[in-house]
């Protein structure tokens, strides 16, 4: 066995290193599996030009040959410049395929276009074949007579390719549908008349075409569900209630208040009164030394009045002691 010299070894490194770069940037394998599948691309042009440009020609040959074969009329440039824009380009070819199978119109450009917008164009094609149920969550509202009540709904939405671009999404139309449900249960006279028939709840908010501006068209919208919450108005009542009762609290203390005040200001009153009484009886025995005095009150005059004073004092003590009896009774 021959030994491998150092030139040697430089030489097979060289020869290695050069053809890996060679089969990178000219895929051969790549050109003669489209060339069999009847796509027409050029080695130095389209496969070479792609490493060039950053773009990896199997991402763009392998959906230009599943184009082809299913019968859509796509480039190489087509895709390769929704790849350079950000796209995601087997999920636009899928699409295109599966709108074409099902007989959607739906353009290159627009599918490129609801794509670059960031909607998964797949999922709407589907969505448009295949309608999706989305679900509210729990809509509490109250009839007029006063009680609660708990829907849910479930919305058979299908995708509207026209106004994916643009239009709202679920978010919306659940808000819009929560809203209609709200309404259409304030405005009825009575919870009963709700739970008999609840599906007027769905043909009223039907017919107020929620789906306008939005990237769905609602097909059906189904009550699942029903309940009976509390009684919200007996709850406001007993608060009216209790709030008036508060109030009438409020005045009977201020009341309460104002008869104290004027209770005190009378006592203040008689105590004034009892203390001029008490001055003007302490001046008597002035008055009647001065009246013996100027001899205007004799001895008798001074006797017969002492004795109105004892006889009055008397009846005075007579009658306080039958009311004490009377109490003890």
């Amino acid at each position: 066995m021959v030994p491998l010299t150092e030139l040697s070894i430089i030489v097979i490194v060289g020869i290695v290193l050069f053809l890996f770069f060679f089969f990178y940037f000219v895929p051969i394998s790549l050109f003669i599996t489209a060339y069999f599948s009847g796509v027409k691309v050029k080695i130095m042009r389209d496969l070479v030009g792609m490493r060039f440009r950053k773009v990896p020609p199997v991402v763009i040959v392998r959906s230009l040959i599943t184009a082809i074969k299913a019968g859509l009329h796509l480039t190489n440039d087509q895709l390769e410049a929704h790849y350079l824009a950000g796209g995601n380009v087997v999920n636009v070819v899928n699409a295109l395929i599966s709108a074409n199978k099902a007989n959607l119109d739906l353009s290159f450009e627009r599918a490129t276009a609801i794509d670059l917008a960031g909607r998964d164009v797949l999922e709407a094609v589907k969505m448009s074949v295949i309608p999706k149920v989305i679900e509210t969550p729990m809509v509490s509202a109250v009839a007029k007579d006063g009680i609660q009540l708990k829907a849910v709904a479930r919305i058979t939405v299908r995708a509207n390719i026209e106004r994916l671009v643009g239009g709202a999404g679920e978010a919306t139309i659940l808000a819009r549908v929560g809203e209609g449900i709200v309404s259409t249960i304030g405005s009825s006279d009575s919870h009963k008349a709700v739970l008999e028939n609840p599906d007027r709840i769905s043909k009223v908010v039907l017919q107020k075409g929620l789906d306008s501006g939005t990237a769905f068209e609602i097909l059906s919208i189904d009550i699942a569900d029903v309940d009976v919450g509390t009684n919200i108005g007996a709850i406001l009542q007993a608060d009216q209630a209790e709030a008036d009762l508060k109030v009438a609290r409020a005045k009977a203390e201020e009341r309460r208040a104002a008869a104290v005040a004027l209770e005190q200001e009378n006592k203040a009153e008689i105590a004034k009164m009892k203390a001029k009484v008490v001055e003007a009886e302490s001046e008597v025995p002035k008055a009647i030394s001065e009246a013996f005095r100027n001899g205007n009150l004799g001895v008798m005059d001074y006797y017969n009045l002492r004795n109105l004073q004892a006889d009055t004092d008397m009846r005075k003590s007579i009658s306080e002691s039958d009311e004490s009896k009377k109490d003890d009774k």
